[in-house]
């Protein structure tokens, strides 16, 4: 599990640095600071799924059966969510964090179905760590401007999209390893 811990320091180091090193990161300059943050979060991916792949099981809890369907509604969520600012309707001038949020969403669902130590270090590192971004976002910079409003179809139109994307992720997440749906 040291590599899945390794990873999840590393990923959440690497965004949190904007935030809690902003010296370190004015030191590097804009384009090198961005290239070691790129490279590290890249590096703390390839850990986690290494270290998520070679984790031996440890139970911590076992959920019960009937969550599965709110999972399955809330990466639905999560999905429309993550790529929140693409929209071009009323759904983005509400809220201020939509990926973050979708990170937390995708979080809590996976917590929801997966009882066991390495996805709750995995999942429950992530949730912290978008959790912890987005108070320090929010400390840092209290005001927000809300994107321009656009026309209700606009929002239609992404939430389809949005539905296509999860049917997407579904099949292929069933492809690479256990199907949500099970028996895909």
């Amino acid at each position: 599990m040291g590599w899945l811990i390794l990873g999840v320091l590393l990923w959440s180091g690497a965004h949190l640095m904007r935030r809690l090193a902003p010296g370190l990161r004015a030191r590097l300059g804009e384009g090198p600071g961005k290239g070691v943050i790129a490279l590290a979060s890249l590096i703390g991916i390839v850990l986690m799924v290494i270290g998520y792949g070679d984790a031996a099981y440890v139970p911590v809890y076992q959920p019960p059966a009937f969550l599965r369907h709110l999972n399955w509604l809330l990466m639905l969520l999560a999905v429309i969510l993550i790529n929140l600012q693409f929209s071009r309707g009323v759904l983005r001038t509400k809220l201020r964090h939509p990926m973050l949020n979708a990170v937390k969403t995708w979080a809590i669902a996976h917590l929801l179905v997966r009882g066991d130590l390495a996805s709750i270090i995995l999942f429950g590192g992530l949730f912290a760590w978008a959790l912890a971004n987005m108070i320090l976002i929010n400390r840092q910079q209290p005001e927000w401007t809300r994107p321009p409003r656009g026309p209700w179809w606009g929002d239609a139109i992404y939430v389809v999209i949005s539905v296509v994307v999860y049917v997407v992720v579904v099949y292929i997440h069933g492809w690479l390893g256990p199907s949500p749906f099970g028996g895909m």
